[in-house]
């Protein structure tokens, strides 16, 4: 067999980090490089901005490219971004980078708009020499067979990259409409209309739901053509939940996501204050990353639930996995009812793999998760009542509840997987990768068994 044949399928991933929290996307960037790797693969994850966290092995494989230091300084100054490399290249060392988060710079969309654009100007705005070092390690250093950027906001760097890295180039979708409306005029039409040319430079782009396949079709004016659904996975490991510890009474009601406006807490917190009163045995639960731009709004939203006394707990951050299952464990159901289209939901399906039913809104990717795996409700979106009447549900049929859970044990395991996510996208991969080399009339590449 010749050499080229039994190669590895190479895929890269530019992900960007989240300024010191866990963020959703880097998560998942994390865990779908790892899996492709244990499905045989060679995987490359790419920090961007910030170096990432999360609550496993870190998989990053290279240096942190466009250090959020250097790209605010070149923003903010001509002379910084006319200084040769060696000058400046020691601000992207990640300990430099981490320390400098933790004083709490603010990745707050509203105040991140003029900065925004220059980003997705791309070789045309003052970001150039950092997008250059990002496409020459990839195009001529890493050489991979595919390259996935892991958000539209990334797609200043498409062009560059392309002048040197010649293979099929996709992004994956994961929630940027979201930040892109926190921004303030002008700057979120500007970064909106950059976004929409830019991304017609890529050979096709990812979405894990059919409801953000069509939203983000016409919010980027792309053809559906251009779009592949990509399975959502987690990695199980450490998910030791079940349905059968589910905790006796009292009745717990769990929320766990970043904390912000965009997620909902305040549903939660009107919900339960109504079933509260209904049944003061019952619990409220509260955990995520708190960031200081959302300071203010979580002690407006829960500072006089303090006077519940032991019927509220706010769990912070866990810091590790075993926490953040302990937290799950803790939980008879979750609810994250969020006011914007949740693209993903991680959290539905971190909450199931541990025996905890859900209860969502009936928008978003949320229906798709609650038909595939039936392990949990779905109720109007912003009507606390219903959010408080389905829980009732659960809080007086102990064997619905346990039947809910158990579907939603099962199921994630059958159809939410790592393993199955690295599988399907690896087959896609290699699909657009030998199409590729059969126009160029180069050898095809044969994964290994």
């Amino acid at each position: 067999m010749p050499e080229s044949s039994s190669k590895k399928l190479h895929v890269a991933i530019i992900t960007s980090g989240g300024a010191g929290m866990f963020c959703g996307a880097c998560m998942h960037d994390n865990t779908w490089t790892r899996a492709m790797i244990n499905q045989g693969a060679e995987a490359t994850l790419i920090p961007t901005y910030t170096p990432i966290r999360v609550d496993e092995e870190n998989m990053t494989g290279s240096p942190v490219f466009l250090g959020g230091i250097n790209v605010y300084l070149n923003y903010r100054s001509r002379l910084w971004r006319r200084l040769p490399r060696f000058m400046k290249h020691w601000l992207n060392t990640p300990w430099i980078i981490n320390l400098a988060t933790s004083f709490g710079v603010s990745n707050d969309a509203h105040e991140l708009g003029a900065l925004t654009v220059t980003l997705l100007e791309g070789e045309q705005g003052p970001e150039l020499m950092e997008i250059e070092e990002l496409a020459r390690f990839v195009g001529e250093q890493l050489k991979p067979d595919v390259v996935c950027l892991s958000n539209a906001l990334l797609s200043g760097t498409i062009k560059t990259i392309k002048q040197h890295f010649h293979g099929p180039l996709y992004c994956v979708l994961q929630g940027d409409d979201v930040f892109l409306e926190e921004l303030g005029e002008p700057y979120r039409a500007r970064s909106l209309e950059l976004i929409r040319q830019n991304v017609q430079q890529l050979d096709g782009v990812l979405v894990h739901s059919d409801y953000y396949r069509d939203f983000m079709s016409k919010y980027l004016d792309l053809p559906i053509d251009h779009f592949q659904k990509m399975l959502l996975g987690i990695d199980l490991k450490g998910h030791d939940g079940t349905p059968e510890e589910s905790p006796d009474e009292p009745f717990t009601i769990g929320f766990f996501a970043r904390i912000c406006k965009e997620k909902g807490l305040h549903n939660v917190v009107q919900a339960f204050e109504l079933f509260h009163k209904k049944y003061p045995d019952s619990r409220l639960c509260v955990g995520g990353f708190l960031g200081k731009e959302s300071e203010a709004y979580f002690h407006e939203t829960t500072d006089h639930l303090a006077a519940l006394n032991d019927s509220y707990q706010y769990w912070g951050s866990p810091d590790s996995r075993e926490e953040k299952v302990a937290f799950y464990k803790s939980l008879s159901v979750l609810s994250v009812p969020t006011d914007y289209q949740e693209p993903k939901g991680l959290f539905v399906l971190e909450a199931m793999a541990n025996g905890v039913p859900v209860v969502q809104p009936a928008h978003g990717a949320f229906p798709e998760l609650i038909e595939k795996t039936e392990g949990g409700l779905l109720v109007p979106p912003g009507d606390p009542q219903a959010l408080a009447d389905a829980w009732e549900r659960l809080y007086q049929d102990k064997d619905y509840r346990r039947k809910l859970a158990r579907q939603g044990y099962e199921r994630v395991r059958q159809f939410y997987s790592a393993e199955l996510m690295a599988e399907q996208s690896l087959q896609f991969f290699q699909k657009v990768v030998d199409a590729s080399r059969f126009v160029k009339n180069e050898p095809q590449l044969t994964p290994d068994p």
